[in-house]
C-alpha cells in the first residue's frame, strides 16, 4: 500500500512485535499502580488517576519513580524527594491529562469519523489529522486543568473562582509544552517517517500508532520537564 492509512499487515512484522511488547509493558505497569493506588490511596487523591495513566507510556522508569518516592505507607514518603524527581512528578501530573484525552479523542473520532468536522475538519484542516490534534489540545487543556484544580484547591484551601485561576495559571504553559513535544515527535513519525519507510501513516486501530504515541508522550515529558521547572520555581506550580 503507498500513501494514506496503513493496517497491521502494512508493517514490518518486527515493528509490530516491538510495538505490542511496548504497550503490553506500558499496560501492566499501568495496571500494576492501578491496584496499588487502590491499595494505598497517595494523600494527594488525583495522584491515583495520575500514576496508572503515565506509567501507560513511561512503563517500568515509573513504577520505580512511584515505589521509590511516591507510594503511600511505604519507605518512599520518609524519603526526602530530590528536586529532579519532584519536577518529574509535577510533569507526570500534567501528562496524565494529556494523555487520557489523547486516548479518549482518538478512539472516539475512529469510531465517530463526523467528530473531526469539529476539529476544524473541512474548514480549517483539509488533513483529518490536524483536526484530531485540535480536538486533543482542547480537551487536554480541560482535563489537566480540571487535574490541577484538583491539585491546587485542597492544598492552598482556594474556593472555586479562585482554584481555577490558579490552576490555569499553574498548568497552561506546561499543557502547552507538553502537547508541543508529543505532536512534533507524532508529526515526524506519521508524516516523515513512516510514509517514507513503510508507504503511509499508521491507524489508531495499529500497535504502530499508539507505540509512537507512547514515544511522543515521553517527547512531550522532555519538553514540558523544563517549563514546569520554571513554573515551580515562580510559585505558580506546586511541587510534588
Amino acid at each position: 500500500m503507498t500513501g494514506g492509512v496503513l493496517g497491521v499487515a502494512d508493517f514490518p512484522l518486527a515493528l509490530t512485535i516491538v510495538a505490542w511488547s511496548s504497550l503490553g509493558l506500558g499496560a501492566v505497569s499501568g495496571a500494576l499502580l492501578l491496584v496499588d493506588v487502590v491499595r494505598h490511596p497517595p494523600a494527594m487523591r488525583i495522584m491515583a488517576a495520575v500514576w496508572p495513566l503515565t506509567a501507560l507510556f513511561g512503563g517500568p522508569l515509573w513504577v520505580v519513580m512511584y515505589a521509590r518516592w511516591a507510594r503511600a505507607g511505604g519507605a518512599a514518603r520518609s524519603r526526602r524527594t530530590p528536586r529532579a524527581v519532584s519536577i518529574a512528578i509535577s510533569t507526570s501530573h500534567c501528562g496524565a491529562g494529556c494523555a487520557l484525552a489523547d486516548l479518549v479523542v482518538e478512539w472516539l473520532v475512529f469510531a465517530v469519523p463526523a467528530l473531526a468536522v469539529a476539529g476544524g475538519l473541512g474548514t480549517l484542516f483539509h488533513d483529518r489529522i490536524f483536526a484530531v490534534w485540535l480536538l486533543e489540545l482542547v480537551v487536554a487543556f480541560l482535563v489537566g486543568i480540571a487535574f490541577q484544580y484538583a491539585a491546587i484547591v485542597p492544598t492552598r484551601g482556594l474556593g472555586v473562582a479562585a482554584g481555577a485561576r490558579a490552576a490555569i495559571a499553574a498548568d497552561t504553559a506546561s499543557i502547552v509544552a507538553w502537547q508541543c513535544g508529543m505532536y512534533g515527535l507524532m508529526a515526524m513519525l506519521q508524516l516523515l517517517l513512516l510514509p517514507s519507510l513503510v508507504g503511509g501513516r499508521a491507524s489508531v486501530a495499529t500497535p504502530e500508532f499508539w507505540f509512537a504515541m507512547q514515544l511522543a508522550m515521553l517527547a512531550g515529558f522532555a519538553v514540558a520537564y523544563p517549563v514546569n521547572a520554571l513554573l515551580i520555581r515562580s510559585g505558580l506550580k506546586e511541587a510534588m
